[in-house]
């Protein structure tokens, strides 16, 4: 499995907007691509900042070529999303994951 990270960031008061953006738009769209294997969001705030980190999980680079395109290390943002960031990576990295866990039951 391949893990694909890429980041950005939004000034507070956008903040929200790329949520909806990413949960509303981007998530479905993976959601239909065969071997894309699940998506987080992730957000921080910091002096009046969003930072967000997007990982997604895939079952390879043919997969990811899927959504990325040809070039699976050039960053997907749509123009909605780019409108609430301030800023953000024109890239993606990826990872082998090496390990994946899950929590022990109760």
């Amino acid at each position: 499995m391949i893990a694909r990270i890429w980041r950005g960031q939004a000034p507070a008061a956008t903040a929200d907007a790329y949520i909806r953006h990413f949960t509303s738009r981007v998530a479905p769209h993976l959601q239909e691509i065969v071997g894309h294997r699940g998506a987080y969001l992730l957000r921080r705030a910091t002096d009046g900042e969003v930072h967000f980190l997007a990982l997604t999980l895939w079952d390879s680079m043919e997969t990811i070529k899927a959504f990325a395109g040809p070039d699976p290390a050039v960053a997907v943002v749509e123009p909605e999303g780019r409108a609430a960031l301030s800023q953000f990576d024109g890239f993606a990295s990826h990872y082998q994951v090496a390990y994946a866990g899950t929590p022990a039951a109760a």
